[in-house]
């Protein structure tokens, strides 16, 4: 009896409520374990047995999803994915992404099985050992294999998303010819609960991406128990509203699982296939059930569970036959591969493609920005940093084609539009911009997937305070080292009327206590230039540019040096022994700027320090910080909260900011009326030296 004949015929199953519930994922399990077990059965069951035995050996784990997918798995990479074990990065190969990365040892198992070097049994021995490349949740640079990181549940169907609209976008750009792949996905329930999931399975549909796949583990299990307790919305109507194709197959069924994929690669729309599957298949007691999803089986259910499916061989040991039909499967793609190599050996666009795949600038890309800092340092315009960020833009994206831009519906207020340059719209790929409506989670990881990808440097924008959507796909892009850029407006109080919804306060110090992001918060037109160069020549990990609506003069005329690049530097000296260090970021260094010039009038030599990115200025030596900070009284200025302030102001230093949240009132207004004013740093600095 199949197993859709089953969920026809009792969809009692599909209820948490029924008491046989778990009896009736049994009696279907065994119609599955009673069917021939022909070469796919064993090639699957190769992956549950090294599942098993890889949590049981770790003592923790997730057993259950590979158990249940492994014949999906199989179906996908003996007969569909496009890949070449001997070369896993080979650039016009198919994208996996396990979104469901709690499944892990379904992935490590397909690269060993299909003979990926770098992931040899003692590795997965080594299942969730510390500098095993086979770590709890998948981690992008731990194997060639690993495209992105996973484990947040809705992360990477969005991530994916991304990497289908690269692979469309560079198809535009440099032909069919060099790239032409598609992006398959496994994803969980809980995946497709996850808001961020949502946002950017509605934007590929709406973009019309076509060669994305999605096979989903429709396995009815949560760790609560049945999905049914809080998730009973019909997901193939809500797909096929997105613009999706779906279907429904028997995630068991090695023939319906071919001919569903089959038909996803003639689909001009994405493709959600549901596979339904029972959790942990082939476990005697634990099957269809939350035990076998988060933690080893047992010895005992673990043996039982071999015996059910016929697998006789020792622990983490995969008969010869078996083995070699994965290896034969994974020099499926040999012949693509090669054929590749021979296109591209010969193509007039080699050397752009393979610059822009490896992730270099072209050369002189940042000729016309320097010229703009001239012109800046000549006209010393008074404009909002994120009007001389969109000067910036105009100079850059012309020069360095792989940058592609967007917004989060605030293309106008956020200025990463650049004249002339068009947008991508569904059947056509060559623009450069992307409209990614009101979805910033969606939007950030879609970057993350365009960065993944190779061959695009994604920066896109919406207000500073709306990052708190987008801050989950911004920490896996620093956990990745991904090059993507983040445009945040609207930086402070200093927005005005719009009040403390849209006033971010905690936003910037957030940031910058998570690892390897890069937080810029320039202080003028010129510095917003240099910290679009620091943040375009970063390869290694996201930047965050922190911009004001209001209008801000120019500081500095001096153009022989990025000094933004030392992340701090002295923009005034004191006439004489320093007496106070004023040290500002953004908006407020023209604010310290004339306060000095109050405290200099009074007989107090002061300084003044400017600090758009303080992770740069972390990397300098003492010597230099020293130098730049001096051993005068700190007096730290900012339109946002103090958090971390103590780090550069030292003991008896003094904090001029917010300590709450902001109001609804014009900019000036707000300013005066929570004391971030010259008057208020004056006054300050006097109290601080008793004078």
């Amino acid at each position: 009896m199949a197993l859709a004949t089953v969920i026809k015929v009792t969809p009692v199953l599909a209820t948490i409520a029924a008491p046989d519930a778990p009896n009736l994922a049994l009696a279907a399990q065994a119609a599955i374990l009673a069917r021939p077990l022909d070469d796919p059965r064993r090639m699957a069951n190769a992956i549950r047995a090294l599942a098993i035995d890889a949590v049981e050996q770790a003592k923790s784990g997730h057993p259950g999803m590979p158990m249940g997918m492994a014949d999906a798995a199989t179906a996908l990479f003996a007969g569909f994915l496009k890949y070449d074990a001997a070369d896993p990065r080979w650039p016009d190969r198919d994208r996996f992404v396990l979104s469901a990365g709690h499944g892990s040892m379904l992935l490590y198992a397909l690269l060993h099985l299909t003979g990926h070097e770098g992931m040899g049994v003692d590795d997965l021995k080594r299942f969730r050992q510390l500098h095993s490349p086979a770590a709890g949740h998948p981690e992008f640079g731990e194997h060639p294999g690993i495209e992105t990181t996973t484990g947040p549940l809705g992360q990477g169907i969005s991530t994916a998303v991304g990497m289908a609209m690269a692979e469309r976008m560079m198809a535009a750009r440099f032909g069919a010819s060099l790239v032409d792949h598609r992006t398959w996905v496994i994803a969980s329930d809980g995946d497709l609960q996850e808001g961020v999931a949502h946002e950017a399975a509605a934007l590929a549909g709406h973009y019309g991406l076509s060669k994305l796949t999605v096979l989903w583990d429709d396995n009815h299990i949560s760790i609560d128990g049945d999905t049914a307790l809080s998730f009973s919305e019909d997901v193939l109507k809500r797909f096929q509203a997105y613009g999706w194709a779906v279907r429904r197959v028997d995630g068991h069924d090695a023939g319906e699982l071919t001919a569903a994929m089959s038909w996803a690669m003639r689909n001009r729309r994405p493709t959600l296939i549901a596979c339904r599957t029972i959790i942990g298949l082939g476990a005697p007691t634990k099957a269809g059930t939350a035990g076998s999803h988060g933690s080893p089986l047992g010895a005992a259910e673990a043996a039982a569970a071999k015996q059910a499916l016929g697998w006789t061989a020792a622990p983490f040991e995969v008969p010869a036959e078996i083995k070699a039909l994965w290896e034969a499967a994974g020099r499926r793609g040999a012949g693509a591969r090669r054929s590749w190599l021979k296109r591209i050996a010969k193509h007039p666009q080699r050397a752009e493609f393979e610059r822009a795949m490896a992730g270099r600038l072209p050369e002189a890309w940042n000729e016309a920005l320097s010229a703009l800092r001239a012109q800046i340092a000549t006209d010393k315009p008074k404009l909002a940093t994120r009007v001389s960020s969109q000067k910036a833009l105009e100079a850059l994206v012309p020069s360095v084609p792989e940058m592609v831009g967007g917004s989060a519906d605030l293309t106008g207020s956020n200025n990463t539009n650049v004249k002339g340059v068009p947008a991508i719209a569904p059947g056509n790929f060559s623009g450069r911009f992307v409209h990614w409506g009101v979805r910033e989670h969606g939007m950030a990881a879609a970057m993350n997937g365009m960065a993944l990808h190779g061959g695009i440097i994604p920066y896109s924008g919406t207000f500073l305070v709306f990052s708190d959507y987008l801050r989950p796909a911004v920490r896996l892009a620093a956990l990745m080292r991904q090059r993507v850029i983040h445009v945040l407006t609207h930086d402070s109080i200093g927005l005005g009327e719009d009040g403390p919804t849209h006033q971010p306060v905690e936003h910037i110090a957030s940031f910058r206590a998570m690892p390897n992001v890069h937080v810029f918060r320039p202080a003028d037109a010129m510095e917003t230039a240099e910290c679009w160069e620091l943040a375009l020549r970063r390869a290694d990990g996201p930047s965050l540019l922190a911009l004001s609506r209001q209008n801000l003069p120019t500081l500095r005329t001096d153009t022989a040096e990025n000094r933004s690049a030392r992340g701090g530097y002295v923009l005034a000296e004191a006439d004489g022994a320093r007496q106070a260090t004023l040290i500002a970021t953004g908006s407020e260094v023209s604010l310290a700027m004339t306060a000095r010039d109050a405290l200099q009038a009074a007989g107090i030599a002061t300084a003044v320090v400017s600090l758009p990115c303080w992770e740069l200025f972390a990397a300098q030596d003492d010597a230099y910080r020293a130098s730049v900070l001096g051993s005068a009284p700190r007096f730290g200025i900012e339109a946002a909260v103090g958090f971390g302030w103590e780090r550069w102001l030292g003991d008896g230093g003094v904090f001029i900011g917010m300590t709450g949240f902001g109001a609804s009132a014009p900019a000036d207004d707000l300013f005066k009326h929570f004391g971030i004013t010259p008057e208020a740093v004056t006054e300050a600095v006097r109290k601080r030296l008793g004078v």
